[in-house]
């Protein structure tokens, strides 16, 4: 009982998630800033920034609804930091493991971004009310995409269970760089779902102002850019043990070294793609999920498919 609850709240649970989370986003953010040729902010940067927002006056709108204001920025974080609990660390087991949890991963990253969309529709405001209505446009574009990549390795595996798919891939060599097409799918739509640019339509700053945040402040605005980072280490660590698995069976020591070093990358990944691109409007966005994104994924399974079966005869 005590080992579980060391577990949960300190390794591989909140407090780790936690650390992991503002170092992430120390990363994107230095990234960010040194291909613009700009310094950037110092390695506690993120913590500051938390720390000065829970000291910061709370404000609410007074049409706002008071309760569900409130506990949205929670259930966001609740959420983010449950699915990384179902991923695998530093071995092909994950913390809880059951069959299908790549399945239950993906549903409970959707989690955030309905909080987002409740959050600006009950701020009463005009500037998050637009914010919400385009975060939940820009989620029917992009989790479909993003459903079929991440579960098309799971085909070839015949399993959409972490520690299935990283034996199969772990016992087949470089098999794993088949999913080639579906990684880069899911990475682009990750990008929409953690809003970045050229995905960050909902908070478009020289337009709606915050977007569906526009009414947060203090502690409330804290948890869900807390979220929000948290979601950036669970997308992360979905796409290492779904498309890079390997370095689960080496130890602990090494095994979080190239975990993080799986992090890392995929951080920088994200940051190049924001760096080089522009935002697009939201047709635009619309139409590229299910114009390209989409019919890549499907022929990503099509091919898993056929080698499944030529493999089988």
């Amino acid at each position: 009982m005590i080992l579980s609850l060391i577990k949960i709240l300190i390794f591989p649970g909140f407090l780790f998630v936690f650390v992991l989370a503002l170092a992430a986003e120390y990363a994107d953010r230095k990234l960010y800033a040194r291909m613009q040729t700009r310094i950037g902010p110092p390695w506690f940067q993120p913590f500051a920034d938390f720390v000065k927002l829970l000291s910061k006056e709370l404000i609410i709108p007074e049409l706002a609804d008071r309760t569900i204001f409130r506990i949205l920025p929670l259930v966001a974080c609740a959420a983010v930091a449950a699915a990384f609990l179902f991923i695998p660390v530093y071995n092909p087991e994950s913390l809880f493991s059951f069959k299908g949890n790549i399945v239950a991963v993906i549903y409970i990253l959707t989690i955030p971004t309905l909080t987002y969309f409740l959050a600006g529709w009950y701020s009463r405001s005009l500037y998050s009310l637009i914010g919400s209505m385009r975060v939940l446009t820009q989620m029917f574009s992009y989790e479909v995409p993003l459903l079929m990549a991440v579960l098309a390795p799971g085909i070839l595996a015949s399993s959409w269970t972490f520690s299935e798919v990283i034996a199969f891939y772990g016992s087949k060599g470089s098999l794993f760089c088949i999913n080639v097409i579906s990684f880069v799918v899911a990475v682009i739509a990750v990008q929409g779902k953690l809003e970045k640019v050229p995905f960050d339509i909902p908070e478009a700053e020289t337009e709606i102002v915050a977007g569906t945040f526009t009414e947060y402040t203090g502690p409330l605005y804290a948890y869900f850019k807390l979220a929000m980072n948290i979601q950036t280490v669970s997308a992360a660590a979905l796409l290492a043990a779904v498309f890079m698995p390997f370095g689960y069976n080496l130890g602990f020591i090494l095994g979080i070294i190239i975990f993080l070093l799986k992090i890392f990358l995929i951080i920088v990944i994200l940051a190049v793609v924001r760096t080089i691109f522009a935002r697009i409007r939201m047709d635009q966005m619309v139409m590229f999920c299910w114009k390209y994104l989409t019919p890549l994924a499907l022929l990503q399974i099509l091919i898993n498919i056929i080698i499944k079966a030529a493999a089988a005869q």
